[in-house]
């Protein structure tokens, strides 16, 4: 590779957070990322109308929008109950957040047809979410780790919608107020090259 194309190449990448690209993408794609140290401060009804704000503008298939969100912030009897619904290696650490959020799923339509994106585009809603929640300056982290069953009962999910996701969160605080094994993980982590995800054609289907 000679000087002038080197130095394009070098252009073309970004570094932020020790996280480098391969192409020049937008800032906050690499701002983003799921810390868990949290100073326990609170969080406004703004800021958290802010982020769910951002999240219902999130594509669907047919503009069916089938995310729903359930939340609950800190300090009331609410944010108890959804903490209750944590694993305990969570509630270690949420118990700093400033508020909990539950996202949710419609399995149909309102016409009551089968909806077989509904998960797909709940997805892309927590993704509006935590890259609103990085703009911002906020812990947002999402978590798979609840009890799904209860939560289930508790809140009388009908049956018709899923549960996806917990989502914490926070203000920053210190990583030393984490436990040992969690303070080695609370950085921006890094992402295989996009040779292992991106393939061309018909033959890029052989290296799956």
């Amino acid at each position: 590779m000679n000087w002038f194309f080197y130095l394009c190449y070098i252009e073309l990448m970004k570094n932020i957070n020790n996280r480098t690209t391969e192409y020049n993408i937008e800032d906050i794609f690499l701002k983003r990322y799921s810390p868990r140290a949290m100073s326990g401060e609170p969080i406004s009804k703004e800021e958290l109308m802010t982020l769910l704000e951002a999240a219902h503008w999130a594509p669907s298939a047919s503009n069916n929008q089938p995310w729903r969100f359930l939340y609950a912030v800190g300090g009331t009897s609410d944010f108890d109950l959804f903490f209750s619904f944590l694993n305990e290696p969570n509630q270690v650490w949420c118990k700093n957040g400033g508020a909990l959020i539950i996202l949710l799923s419609k399995k149909t339509t309102t016409e009551g047809k089968p909806m077989p994106t509904h998960t797909f585009d709940a997805g892309s809603a927590w993704e509006n979410l935590a890259l609103q929640g990085a703009a911002m300056d906020l812990v947002i982290h999402g978590m798979a780790g609840y009890k799904k069953d209860i939560l289930v009962k508790e809140l009388n999910i009908p049956e018709d919608y899923d549960v996806e996701l917990m989502i914490v969160v926070g203000k920053h605080g210190n990583i030393e107020d984490l436990p040992e094994p969690l303070r080695e993980r609370e950085a921006p982590r890094q992402r295989n090259n996009l040779s292992e995800m991106a393939f061309e054609g018909k033959n890029g289907a052989k290296l799956l």
